[in-house]
């Protein structure tokens, strides 16, 4: 595919979509996980929120992998090329666990007799969304640094 509109490259606008979703994501992961009322509020929104930073991801790595081809090959930005590759599995971790956390709360919790479960899922889910949530933050953040640095010292 040409990752380009008017000769432009479209990494950078891809890039900056992925830089607000994903942690628009991961915040609305740990608010949901740590806050009930939020999980109430925000209902199917937020597997929506993570939605859409999933699939901005391998539309921001796909586009600068384009653009790595076409650029002079540094230290750097092989350095955030490779990083980059970390945050797919992240994003899948974030909305495959609010989507799942939010099923639960609709579908299975209100019929569950077994105390025990619910007793672990209420512990365990939390646990899971908010180290996807941190994780998928960090990543996020080191990625773009990588990215920044790779453009202005590079």
């Amino acid at each position: 595919m040409d990752w380009q509109f008017d000769g432009i490259p479209l990494h950078p606008l891809l890039v900056h979509l992925t830089t607000v979703s994903v942690p628009v994501a991961a915040l609305t992961t740990i608010v949901t996980a740590a806050w009930p009322a939020a999980r109430r509020w925000l209902a199917v929104g937020a597997p929506v929120i993570a939605l859409v930073a999933l699939v901005s991801v391998p539309l921001a790595t796909s586009s600068g992998e384009w653009l790595e081809h076409r650029e002079r090959e540094t230290a750097l930005l092989e350095r955030h090329t490779e990083l980059a590759d970390g945050l797919l599995p992240w994003s899948i971790a974030v909305f495959v666990l609010l989507t799942l956390w939010w099923g639960w709360h609709r579908f299975a919790a209100p019929r569950v007799a077994d105390a025990g479960l619910a007793r672990a899922v209420g512990i365990v889910g939390p646990v899971l969304l908010v180290a996807a949530g941190i994780g998928s933050l960090v990543e996020v953040v080191v990625i773009g640094h990588a990215g920044a640095v790779s453009v202005w010292k590079g």
